[in-house]
């Protein structure tokens, strides 16, 4: 399952991505799941471009292997980074939160891959005519900003509706996960909340400990009224969520109550009122690990599946 279309275009040894989590997806993280094989992703979120500029330039002294830098669309600053990307020759670029239509030539000419999240396949078709070179069709049990389809419907319609390599992500954080998205036709993975434990990952302590302590049902939905849906751990800004919702609040309103409390929860660890982001697996993981054993274990589950399954044929 490593040697894949994905895996042979981008020249990586593992079919597997590091989710670009803003706030959370620095250069520490990025190097680290590099270096074991799998492609790093550093997280441009809504910062501004000399910020982001230190985390290309960081990462380049901690590997030599491919990475990518994931662009907001939404981000006030989606301009500057994508001419930082450009100047600083980063060899693939993911987008997400709108389409890239109006960089692909000028990323093209450049040389960089341009692999956009999609939520849907009318998205996913548009973004092929477009030229990109592969898409992450990612379902709404991700962590983060969601879209409304589930990764086991929408990865296989993707699949049939587009040439280009697939990746699938929401909801994978082990060898079981792995093995159904290739068997969904995926030919790659997108791992994110797995990658909060990680050693090197540098969010809070009280982050990591809410994604180990979490459940099955600990996962839950905010700001739907927005149109900007965000999947979350329930604390008690959900219920200020929750409270706002019942009395009809405005999206005004819920988008202020949300307003910096990502890193409230990342960087101040104030897990009650921050916004701890994280997908519907999270109820699953149940250890720190490096990146390195993280991405190791996953596919050694998975090729132990493929192989149990073929033995049975």
């Amino acid at each position: 399952m490593t040697h894949t279309k994905i895996s042979q275009m981008l020249n990586i040894n593992y079919p597997i991505f590091q989710g670009g989590m803003a706030w959370i997806s620095d250069a520490d993280l990025a190097a680290a799941v590099s270096n074991a094989g799998g492609l790093g992703v550093i997280a441009g979120g809504n910062a501004e471009k000399h910020i982001v500029e230190i985390q290309i330039d960081k990462i380049r002294t901690l590997t030599d292997k491919p990475f990518a830098l994931n662009v907001m669309l939404l981000s006030p600053f989606a301009d500057d980074i994508i001419d930082l990307a450009i100047e600083k020759k980063v060899p693939i670029v993911i987008t997400g939160a709108g389409s890239p239509g109006k960089y692909i030539d000028r990323l093209k000419e450049a040389g960089i891959k341009i692999i956009p999240v999609v939520p849907s396949v009318a998205l996913a078709k548009r973004m092929e005519g477009l030229g990109v070179d592969a898409l992450i069709a990612e379902g709404t049990e991700a962590g983060g900003h969601i879209g409304e389809l589930t990764t086991m419907a929408l990865v296989p319609q993707v699949v049939d509706a587009v040439s280009i390599p697939v990746i699938a992500a929401g909801g994978i954080a082990d060898g079981r996960g792995a093995a159904a998205a290739f068997m969904l036709g995926a030919e790659g993975i997108q791992v994110g909340t797995r990658f909060l434990v990680a050693h090197e990952c540098n969010v809070h302590r009280n982050y990591k400990e809410m994604v180990l302590d979490a459940k099955d049902t600990s996962s839950v939905v905010t700001g739907r009224p927005t149109g900007h849906p965000v999947r979350i751990l329930k604390n008690k800004l959900y219920r200020q969520y929750c409270d706002l919702e019942k009395k009809n609040a405005s999206a005004e309103e819920l988008e202020a109550l949300g307003a910096g409390t990502l890193r409230k929860a990342v960087v101040e660890g104030d897990v009650t009122y921050g916004s701890v982001m994280a997908g519907q697996v999270a109820g699953l993981i149940q250890k720190e690990q490096s990146a390195a054993e993280i991405v190791d274990e996953i596919f050694a589950e998975c090729e132990a599946i493929v192989k149990k399954i073929a033995g049975r044929a």
